[in-house]
């Protein structure tokens, strides 16, 4: 899809490195999204896969257990990007209070990745919209423990980060 620039960049250093860091444009868009036959395409399919979850979660016994496996496998895979070795039967054995084939601090991080998680879910069920003050709780409760417990919890980064392929050099 073809979206044109949602932003600009700016000169920015990376890990010591020169690099241009992208500034997207403030929310919402100017001009407005534009709605046209390929991206309602897609709106519609994306509305049909809900409805087929939704028509699902009705045949499953219990949707809370498919939140909770869903949370856990979601809070493995997202950790992993920032490098941890837990899996997903580590995460259970560590709440089961057992012992993870992993080194402990990874699988705490993981354990982190659901709390604050479930902080999410539980403030927005709660009515809270989604909002800089919920992503900044959820934050502090992210960073408890682990690599990042001494990186600012409850606030924005100030520094240039690299995520994904070649860094800049």
């Amino acid at each position: 899809m073809e979206r044109g620039l949602t932003g600009h960049y700016v000169d920015s250093i990376a890990g010591g490195m020169r690099c241009q860091a992208f500034i997207p444009d403030p929310l919402p868009p100017r001009p407005a999204l534009a709605l046209d036959g390929k991206l309602q395409g897609r709106i519609n399919q994306a509305m049909l896969a809900l409805g087929r979850l939704d028509a699902i979660s009705t045949l499953l016994p219990d949707a809370s257990l498919f939140l909770y496996s869903y949370v856990r496998k979601e809070a493995v895979m997202s950790s992993q990007i920032e490098g941890t070795q837990s899996s997903l039967s580590d995460l259970m054995l560590y709440e089961m209070e057992g012992m993870p084939g992993v080194p402990m601090d990874d699988v705490q991080e993981v354990s982190c990745y659901v709390n604050a998680l479930m902080l999410g879910v539980h403030r927005i069920r709660e009515g809270f919209p989604i909002s800089h003050r919920v992503a900044m709780e959820m934050h502090t409760t992210l960073m408890t423990s682990g690599r990042g417990i001494n990186r600012g919890p409850g606030e924005f980064r100030s520094n240039q980060v690299w995520l994904g392929g070649a860094p800049p050099r």
